[in-house]
């Protein structure tokens, strides 16, 4: 199912130009028109998901191994260091398109910091009690 007024529907579906790197029939992956860093792509599919809540099993498989092929590309290609993969559920984890999407944002030597976070403290006790909390809600 398509979103007629979704921007990134129109664009995985070529209604709006892009810089596409790779089609197939389920996706389209692109060019950020405001890139991280010189080479990041976006993995949009062409059918509308609001986020990764949403995504069937076998269209989560597919988008991470795009995200492994395109960044293989861009060290192979770019010259990259590395890669980093992120995709962002919910406006609070930085969404700001609600259409499921993968960003491959390639990494260079001595290039800025993108994706990074200073990590927290915790304790077993609260480790134990989240664990807890997340395996009955899976089960």
């Amino acid at each position: 199912m398509r979103d007629e007024n979704c921007i990134f529907c129109k664009i995985a579906n070529g209604e709006i130009p892009s810089s596409t790197v790779y089609e197939d029939e389920e996706f389209r992956a692109i060019l950020d028109l405001g890139p991280a860093s010189k080479g990041h792509t976006l993995i949009l599919p062409k059918e509308h998901f609001r986020d990764l809540t949403e995504l069937p099993e076998d269209w989560c498989g597919k988008a991470l191994f795009l995200a492994g092929r395109i960044g293989s590309a861009m060290k192979k290609e770019l010259g990259a260091a590395g890669f980093n993969v992120v995709q962002n559920n919910g406006t609070e984890a930085g969404q700001t398109v609600f259409h499921f999407h993968v960003h491959v944002i390639p990494r260079y030597e001595n290039g800025p910091k993108i994706a990074a976070w200073e990590p927290g403290t915790t304790v077993p006790e609260e480790q134990a009690e989240i664990a807890e909390k997340l395996k009955n809600a899976l089960s």
